[in-house]
């Protein structure tokens, strides 16, 4: 019999994965948010219990994917007291796939470990429409032997994965994607910027930089919403900032400064406060276009 599947957080990510294993007939049994509509919604859909409780997620699911925002809510699921996925875990594993610090990573499988249940990384380097059609990219960490457990459900999920090593790894490495990607997103819409400031065409702009070093994977996914404003969420701009802020905490850590990588925090962060924390990272070409916010003063 297949392991009985559930979900912690069933946002846009969430929501998607668990709609790919329920295509796939995987017995998705229970799904919790802290949004309850959102998850009555979702149970609704695939034929899983909507729960309130923590426990009752830990009880009904032996494999439990959580996708949550950040260290805050990592640690408030797994919870040493009051309602936790902790209680009744032993045997469980739960497979932690939110792009969070390593050290927590390493704490909360500490805390699994305790009660006898497992925990391993599934850090995704890809969006929403990746989640729902199961071409994933997971960077894994944890022991090989839970990861090789859990394996077929993964390879449904995914078009590829990477063994990165052991617990906090594929956190390591899910910061450095990010932080490339929005220094990446951060240049591009700066050189979008100019381009507008400068009357070129930006269509030929784009279509110059695909066929130049000025290419870019963000250049396909991000360029043509930055020239037409279209900000709908795929990664938002809260997210990249937070993400942002691990790797230059590694950085510090590791005795590194990394200009770039500061600059384009001190930019999401701007963005923030100016209101567009739930926009797409697109977003942040508000701040470079020569003709939006990017003039207003801070």
């Amino acid at each position: 019999m297949s392991k009985r599947i559930g979900f912690v957080g069933v946002g846009r990510m969430g929501a998607n994965m668990a709609r790919r294993l329920h295509d796939l007939k995987y017995p998705v049994t229970v799904v919790y948010d802290i949004n309850q509509k959102v998850a009555e919604e979702v149970a609704k859909e695939i034929g899983a219990e909507a729960t309130t409780k923590l426990a009752r997620v830990t009880e009904l699911a032996d494999v439990i994917f959580t996708v949550v925002s950040d260290d805050a809510a990592m640690y408030k699921i797994f919870a040493k007291n009051g309602d936790s996925l902790l209680i009744g875990a032993k045997g469980k594993i739960f497979i932690n796939t939110a792009t969070v610090s390593p050290k927590t990573h390493i704490e909360i499988g500490k805390l699994c470990e305790e009660v006898g249940a497992e925990a391993i990384e599934a850090c995704m380097a890809s969006s929403i429409p990746q989640a729902r059609n199961g071409t994933l990219y997971f960077m894994l960490g944890g022991k090989k032997q839970v990861i090789d457990e859990v394996e077929p459900i993964l390879k449904d999920m995914s078009s590829s994965r990477r063994y990165c090593g052991e617990l906090g790894s594929a956190a390591k490495v899910k910061a450095l994607v990010n932080m490339v990607m929005n220094i990446n997103t951060a240049a591009l819409a700066e050189g979008l910027g100019l381009a507008k400031a400068l009357n070129l065409d930006l269509n030929m702009i784009r279509e110059v930089f695909s066929q130049t070093g000025a290419n870019s994977r963000v250049l396909e996914t991000d360029g043509e919403d930055m020239q037409n404003r279209e900000h709908t969420c795929f990664f938002s701009a809260e997210h990249a900032l937070k993400d942002s802020g691990i790797a230059l905490n590694l950085a510090k850590e590791a005795g590194l400064n990394l200009p770039l990588a500061q600059a384009t925090y001190n930019q999401y962060q701007r963005l923030v406060k100016k209101g567009f924390g739930q926009y797409d990272k697109s977003a942040i070409s508000e701040l470079t276009f020569p003709d939006r916010h990017g003039l207003d003063k801070d």
